[in-house]
């Protein structure tokens, strides 16, 4: 899987590649008795995950910062397949209490979860600090997901036992995980200004979407669960996530556009890590154009994956005594 399987959408092991998209990579597949979570549903590529798995027969529940946005695309789904079933709930995954709201209120529906899609993210962002005082790229990214996966964790696993289906988690990363800092992850200087890149901070949250789900996976094969957590590079969209660098990026896909996918073709990773038969017992795997891909050597540390979430937990429950 080199650049010429990204330029020419080549399929890979797995049979799908670049080209491949969201509905082809799930054909045929029926996830009528699943319930899937949707971080970002609102728009871009989550928005295509959540109209997919619909399609596919999923309950999926779209946790979106702007519920009015997640409406429209819940109606959207409803005017072209009128049996979905779409539900939106109100998510800023920049704060921890609205993350702890988030899960209130879906616990309180008393549904399943089989499938929870870290999918939500920002990028490139000016220096800022989220309500919680912790960098707002890191907050978003990774913590706001961290907590999110904790609250709901317990849930998916019940689900798991019950029905004697495996539950998966599905984190959304990047290939910008390989642009961090020298040290992966600046523990000690999260949220110094002095010395903070929009890029460096960027990769960094992404390298911690990928040390989460491989710790999160040791964690589940310890106690025995029957729940799956991945991660996925989605490859290059131009979407809302762009925003803050619209003019780079439009430089950018001038000089690479060969290597640029659409939205439909966007999802496919993250729709196949949730829903192909073939991943069944696959865990704490990265994806890149629905195949299996090695990460960076930061990103297969198990020690800095550790370390990560124990200074996660800190971090989550300084924010909740402040």
């Amino acid at each position: 899987m080199g650049i010429f399987s990204l330029m020419t959408g080549m399929p890979g092991r797995s049979g799908f590649g670049s080209a491949s998209t969201a509905e082809q990579v799930t054909e045929g597949i029926d996830a009528s008795n699943l319930t899937a979570i949707v971080t970002g549903g609102a728009s871009g590529i989550g928005a295509e995950t959540v109209r997919v798995l619909a399609l596919r027969g999923a309950r999926v529940i779209i946790g979106a910062r702007n519920i009015d946005a997640a409406n429209e695309v819940k109606q959207q789904i409803l005017n072209e397949n009128g049996a979905a079933q779409v539900d939106a709930l109100k998510l800023d995954l920049c704060s921890l209490k609205s993350v702890r709201a988030f899960a209130d209120n879906f616990n309180a529906l008393n549904a399943p979860l089989n499938i929870l899609i870290n999918n939500a993210g920002i990028m490139f962002c000016p220096y800022s600090l989220s309500e919680d005082g912790i960098e707002t790229q890191f907050a978003t990214n990774h913590l706001g997901h961290f907590l999110l996966t904790n609250l709901l964790l317990d849930k998916m696993k019940s689900t798991a036992r019950a029905t004697g289906i495996e539950g998966r988690i599905v984190n959304l990363s990047s290939i910008a995980h390989v642009h961090t800092y020298e040290e992966g992850i600046r523990f000690d200087r999260l949220n110094d200004q002095a010395g903070y890149s929009d890029k460096r901070a960027y990769g960094q949250s992404k390298l911690a979407n990928i040390l989460h789900a491989k710790e999160l996976t040791r964690r589940l094969k310890d106690e025995g669960a029957n729940v799956t957590a991945n991660s996925v590079h989605p490859g290059l969209i131009m979407t809302n996530l762009m925003r803050h660098s619209a003019f780079l990026m439009k430089v950018l896909k001038v000089f690479t556009y060969v290597l640029w996918k659409n939205v439909p073709q966007g999802a496919a990773t993250t729709c196949y890590a949730a829903l192909h038969p073939g991943l069944k017992g696959v865990s704490g795997k990265y994806f890149l154009d629905c195949n299996e891909m090695q990460p960076s050597a930061l990103a297969t540390d198990e020690k800095l994956a550790k370390k990560l979430w124990d200074y996660s937990n800190k971090l989550v429950n300084q924010a909740q005594q402040n």
